[in-house]
């Protein structure tokens, strides 16, 4: 049963009624009556409202109701007095001189009566009348329920400095090392397995299978087994789409789309996938699943986690054997309650509760972490056995450990039971942002007000108290390097999850005000519960029906639209005037639909990702209660509201990523609660603000400064950064074009600019002073910073000694003209490690930059970089030498000439490098080995690098190829010398999987045999495990090599001359011959069509020698006049622009995919099949094309259908095969099926991405896509 969480509510009623802000401007003269008779009536409530809460269970159904009805008008009257609030605000500013007028130049005050004082005074006495009588009639039914007062217990809370993430990690680790050893040892044995082994660990909720699955997935064995691995949380509804897109790590919303990039992903690749948290019992979704999982490489693995012995059974394969986890021994429970509860017991009594506790846990470890942590304020023996006693009476059901995490819950205080009961919002193995999380907590008044602390700590502190009691768990950094490519937010973001057990008890707690949409099928339930005062919409494009704003709008608090929406309105759900909601998201949108007016309660509003953005509405700066702002990545914005600065109420201001952005509105710094401000441009116009306006500001996180050629060196010393201890990332940007007058200027305004000594993460761009100021080699200021972005200082002569920063771990040093080395011989001592803790390193358009360290070498047998990971280095002309790094992994050159290059091929490094990227231009360079190595590599990107391949076919540079025998992906890119297919030099690459060629001009194809030369043996095929071929823009292309049976996929795109995919020697050796029938005549009307029957191809089709192809694209291709004898293994086939293509043919039984694309010659398409199992077909722009199969199984599958400018087609047989399934098509466009092409016959479009298209929904519209039919029955 919900719990009401009333008293906090009405504790709120009562700090508003008793606001300074109301009193000071009067708004609420003429009602003091009704504001001291709450004032009385709230308290007497607020003394039995804890006996009420716990007491609702045991009696009749009539206290649930009063509790109900007390919560929503205890709602009512906080939405009354934050109107009075509002109003006490804008008074105040136009006190201040806001005038808020409207596009008709009119006052809003004149246009809207309702802001006329004596209107308002009117209005709002009703209301408020209204709410004390419904309080009185509350208190008279409380006075009959014999409630009494309860004193609650004081509770001694922990100070908690840091977040304990991996808290008991050691003790799992140590209770679970056997099991684990167990299945690792089973999936390596599974090494050699051509079938797909499914693993499932099976086990009770919070006994911990999601943990050790980690550490199965986490051991260094497994990392260095299977190349490929994927986590993903399925938990309640198995969605094949969100498998398969977390898989992918896409956002794909077409379900045969996401399969196909599924199956491309994993194809062919030795991968081991955790799917953790599985509930559905549908032997048909796994089904699908499995299938497309079944193209992995040989070895791979699944595995799954959950509580359901039965869902278990269904997934396993082969004679793999079930896991039954184990319930945690009893030495670590005790260790686990032990730790958690920061004590030890004193006597044997003690002792004997602990044993008892323990027996209570049945082996769960959340459950003793649950457990301890209550103990943790508890000391005395009575208290113990008290929390026992709790535990054994609640009612067990089924989850045995649910009693003891919901008594966990009931021990916490009524604040931070608010904090975490309103996480029902989020779907179970949500990823929740915790910044966000303390901004909604913040929006929704949920953090007590403490005359020491920020609200802020206040929440950071209620995070971490929730973490340490395991309500929160999967703490995470998440790197903005690693997450984006494109990265506007400097600093990294947190994250955490919440147990699956745990979001039990949130959801019981909230009942139905909480709805998480994650799907269609429950868009229902919007109009069945009530009241509702959440929704989140995350991942899929669902609109929320009118009639539900209608009615639900008085009482909706939180809408959080997540993901992309695409054309999917919104705008008529802000038309209400009665809307309360107190946080609003609205990313990714292609409409700004918010009226200002409508919102005045907000406190959180989300528009980021908006590239349709190019400014806010003027009278946004009317919402005077906006605590958050995120307009991040809204990278078309161009200007903020001018009169921002009466925003008095604004915290969080995100504008990172808003490129266009020219400069700040007018006096920000009067925005004196403002903490967050991640961009600050500094315009040089005289009516935008100055970086003096951030003197007042108590800014934390992130601070980007732009525009500093327009700061004056008093401006900069103004805005006083040394005072701002909590900002920890800090970027400062000039202009590239700009050249400062006085030489020493930049530097004056640099050297104002010094931060405090906590920064984390430092960032200098386009910065003109020959000299950086003595703060940035001041080990004092910079003495924690972990990262240094340096670039366009062309100026600078002088630089940090890098070798000082004991903490770095990321240095990025780009275009600095003089640099020479990261520092001097001098700056060595040889007693202390230098660079002890950085671990990447980009360098990039160093002109002079010579050596690493001056006098390299080891010290005192020390490594150079001990910690070094990854290296990018590109334009760096005088640099002759690598760094000396033990565990370097990854490594990008680019250089003119190979004076890296070379020298790295033949070194050690090649044996511990797992990605190489390279990128040579120089063309005389030879590569010559004196011995062989056995490299590591598994992706190499080879860009130009000549030397790598030899123009002459008899002469082929094998020794470095033999080195790459574990490589799985390559790509080559741009090499002059690449003329024939390198068949020597791929014979080596033994393990390939992924092969990518682009940019290869001269490439033509197969070598040429020279006569009498022997054809090569069967034994002798290269590349044996390809999967994927790609190959773009090779003008010259003829033929491919001869592809071995793995292969699943041919993509072939801009390469105009290519004719043949099988190769045109292996057709005429091999005497493939397929009969072309043209079955089919364009014909200008429904009579004169007839289905003819393709003949069966020959044995050819059977035995074919791709037999696991699945996707054939081919594009922009001006020579290919047909393609036979296509394998039935195909899945996939798409031709776009290809304008000579006559014929396809083969028995594609399989085939779900079909697209093609201005391909004027193709005339029938009977040739391939009745296509039993096509999904959806793409037809546009195909002059010529006049038939389709329909035989007796055509389409019997199908769900989408476009057919665009193909003028010759005959639709009447089409129909009358579809004619049954008209009601279950997902999608149709038949609009211009006979039009002519506009674009000449170029033309390019999506399914499901085009917007506005006409969709024939009415069947009877298939009238006018049919030649010479004037009526159609249907």
């Amino acid at each position: 049963m919900a719990e009401y969480l009333v008293g906090p509510l009405l504790s709120k009623v009562l700090e508003k009624a008793s606001s300074f802000l109301v009193d000071m401007y009067k708004v609420m003269d003429g009602m003091e009556d009704q504001r001291e008779t709450l004032e009385r009536l709230l308290p007497a409530i607020l003394d039995v409202i804890q006996d009420a809460e716990e007491k609702k269970n045991h009696r009749s159904g009539l206290v649930c109701a009063w509790l109900k009805s007390l919560k929503k008008v205890s709602y009512e009257a906080i939405d009354v007095f934050d109107e009075f609030k509002y109003e006490s605000l804008r008074r105040e500013a136009k006190k201040k001189g806001h005038r808020n007028h409207t596009m008709l130049g009119m006052d809003s005050v004149s246009l809207f009566p309702s802001r006329n004082p004596i209107v308002f005074r009117y209005r709002m006495g009703k209301k408020l009348r209204k709410i004390v009588e419904k309080i009185k009639e509350l208190v008279s039914e409380m006075n009959s329920f014999g409630l009494v007062h309860q004193q609650e217990t004081p509770k001694q809370w922990r100070k908690t400095d840091s977040i304990m993430v991996d808290f008991d990690k050691d003790i799992v680790i140590r209770s679970r090392d056997e099991e684990k050893k167990k299945i690792i040892r089973i999936l390596l044995d599974k090494a050699n397995n051509t079938d797909l082994t499914v693993l499932p660990i099976v086990g009770m909720g919070g006994l911990g299978k999601t943990t050790f699955a980690q550490l199965i997935y986490n051991d260094p064995e497994i990392e260095k087994h299977f190349p490929l691995r994927r986590w993903c949380c399925v938990s309640d509804v198995f969605d094949v789409v969100t498998i398969a897109n977390n898989i992918c790590m896409s956002t794909e919303r077409d379900r045969e789309k996401a399969l196909q990039d599924l199956q491309k992903e994993v194809g062919g690749k030795k991968y081991l996938i955790v799917l953790d948290d599985v509930w559905e019992r549908d032997y048909d979704k796994w089904g699908k699943l499995k299938t497309c999982l079944k193209k992995g490489g040989m070895g791979s693995a699944v595995l799954t986690t959950t509580r359901d012995a039965e869902v278990a059974r269904i997934m396993v394969t082969g004679e793999v054997e079930v896991h039954n986890l184990e319930n945690l021994g009893e030495i670590y429970m005790k260790e686990i309650i032990l730790r958690r509860a920061l004590t030890l017991p004193n006597n044997d009594e003690h002792f004997g509760i602990l044993c008892k506790i323990v027996h209570r846990c049945h082996g769960s470890p959340l459950g003793a972490k649950a457990f301890g942590s209550m103990l943790s304020t508890r000391t005395t023996m009575q208290e113990w056995n008290d929390v026992l006693t709790k535990s054994n009476i609640c009612n067990e059901g089924e989850d045995k450990i649910f009693p003891i995490l919901r008594l966990s819950y009931d021990d916490l205080p009524s604040h931070m039971k608010q904090c975490f009961a309103f996480c029902a919002i989020f779907p179970k193995d949500y990823e929740i942002d915790v910044e966000t999380l303390i901004q909604l907590w913040l929006a929704h008044d949920f953090i007590p007000l403490q005359e020491e602390d920020h609200l802020e700590t206040v929440a950071q502190n209620i995070f971490k108290e929730l973490v340490w009691r395991s309500f929160f768990q999967d703490v995470n950094k998440i790197s903005q390097r690693e997450e984006n490519v494109y990265r506007s937010q400097l600093r990294d973001r947190t994250t955490c999850k919440i147990h699956d057990l745990m979001h039990d008890i949130s959801q019981s707690v909230m009942g139905k005000e909480c709805l998480s949409i994650i799907g269609s099928s429950n868009l229902k339930n919007l109009m069945r519960e009530h009241p509702l005062y959440h929704v989140l919409i995350p991942y899929t494009s669902i609109a929320l029906p009118d009639d539900f704003m209608g009615n639900e709008a008085p009482a909706l608090r939180t809408l959080l639209f997540r993901g992309y929406y695409g054309n999917v309105s919104t705008s008529h759900l802000f038309k209400y005037n009665s809307l309360q909601l107190r946080a609003l998201e609205l990313t990714r949108r292609e409409e700004l639909p918010i009226r200002p007016r409508h919102l005045q309660h907000l406190r959180y509003l989300n528009l980021s990702d908006n590239s349709n953005i190019h400014e806010l509405p003027a009278d946004i700066s009317t919402m005077y209660n906006l605590q958050t702002l995120n307009l991040s990545d809204c990278y078309n914005l161009v200007r903020l509201p001018k009169d921002m600065k009466y925003m008095i109420s604004l915290r969080h201001l995100y504008t990172n990523g808003c490129s266009k952005l020219k400069y700040m509105p007018p006096d920000l710094g009067q925005l004196t609660s403002l903490q967050t401000l991640t961009y600050f441009i500094v315009g040089a116009s005289a009516s935008c603000s100055t970086l003096r306006e951030v003197h007042s500001l108590n800014l934390s996180g992130e601070l980007e400064l732009r525009g500093l050629e327009n700061v004056s060196q008093e401006q900069a010393k103004a805005a006083n950064l040394g005072r701002k201890e909590k900002l920890t990332h800090l970027s400062l940007e000039w202009s590239g074009e700009y050249h400062a007058e006085e030489p020493d200027y930049p530097e004056k305004v640099l050297d104002a600019l010094k931060p405090h000594h906590g920064l984390h993460m430092l960032k200098v761009v386009s910065y003109k002073g020959t000299n950086f100021p003595t703060w940035m080699t001041d080990l004092s200021v910079l003495e924690n910073l972990t990262e240094l972005h340096l670039e366009g200082c062309t100026m600078c002569e002088e630089f940090p000694q890098f070798i000082h920063f004991k903490f770095l771990q990321v240095l990025y040093l780009i275009k600095l003209d003089k640099l020479q080395s990261l520092c001097c011989e001098e700056a060595r001592d040889g007693k202390v490690q230098i660079f002890p803790a950085l671990k990447e390193v980009k360098l990039i358009d160093l002109e002079r930059f010579e050596s690493w360290v001056k006098t390299e070498g080891k010290q005192e047998n020390k490594p150079t970089f001990p910690l070094l990971e990854e290296v990018e280095i590109s334009n760096c002309p005088k640099l002759s030498s690598l760094p000396e790094a033990p565990k370097l992994k990854v490594l990008k050159l680019n250089e003119n000439k190979a004076e890296l290059s070379l020298p790295l091929l033949k070194s050690r490094y090649m044996s511990q490098l797992s990605k190489l990227k390279l990128d040579v231009l120089d063309k005389e360079a030879i590569l010559q080995l004196d011995q062989i190595h056995e490299s590591s590599l598994s992706n190499m990107e080879l860009r130009h690098c000549n030397f790598f391949f030899s123009t002459i076919p008899s002469e082929p540079i094998i020794g470095i190829w033999k080195w790459f025998r574990q490589l799985v992906y390559l790509e080559i890119k741009s090499s002059d010398v690449l003329i024939y297919w390198p068949e020597e030099e791929f014979l080596c690459l033994v393990s390939l999987k992924m092969l990518a060629i682009f940019g290869c001009v001269n490439l033509i194809g197969r070598t040429t045999l020279v006569k009498g030369e022997p054809t090569r043996c069967a034994t002798d095929q290269f590349l044996p495990c390809l999967t994927s071929l790609s190959i773009c823009c090779c003008d010259n292309l003829r033929e491919l090599f001869v592809l071995p049976p793995s292969v699943t996929l041919i993509h072939v795109s801009g390469c105009r001359n290519f004719e043949f995919i099988w190769g045109k020697g292996d057709i005429e050796s091999e005497n493939v011959h397929v009969e072309h029938h043209d079955t089919f005549t364009s014909s200008e009307h429904c009579n004169d069509l007839e289905y003819r029957s393709v003949p069966e191809q020959s044995s050819s089709a059977v035995n074919h020698p791709l037999p696991c192809l699945e996707m054939i694209h081919i594009s922009f291709n001006d020579k290919m006049v047909e393609l036979q004898n296509l394998p039935p293994s195909l899945t996939s086939l798409e031709f776009h622009s290809c304008p000579k293509l006559q014929s396809l043919s083969g028995q594609l039984h399989a085939l779900k995919f079909l697209d093609i694309r201005c391909c004027n010659k193709l005339e029938s398409l009977n040739c391939l099949g009745d296509l039993p199992s096509l999904e959806r077909l793409c037809l546009v722009s195909c002059k010529r094309l006049a038939s389709l199969a329909c035989g007796p199984e055509s389409y019997s599958s199908l769900s989408t259908i476009a057919i665009r400018y193909c003028p010759a087609m005959n639709m009447k047989p089409l129909y009358e095969r579809l004619r049954p399934r008209l009601d279950i098509l997902k999608e149709r466009d038949l609009s211009h099926a006979h039009a002519k092409c506009p674009y000449g016959g170029v033309i390019h479009f999506s399914l499901g991405t085009e917007h506005k298209r006409p969709t024939l929904w009415d069947p009877k519209s298939w009238k006018y896509a049919i030649p010479g039919c004037r009526w159609l029955q249907v």
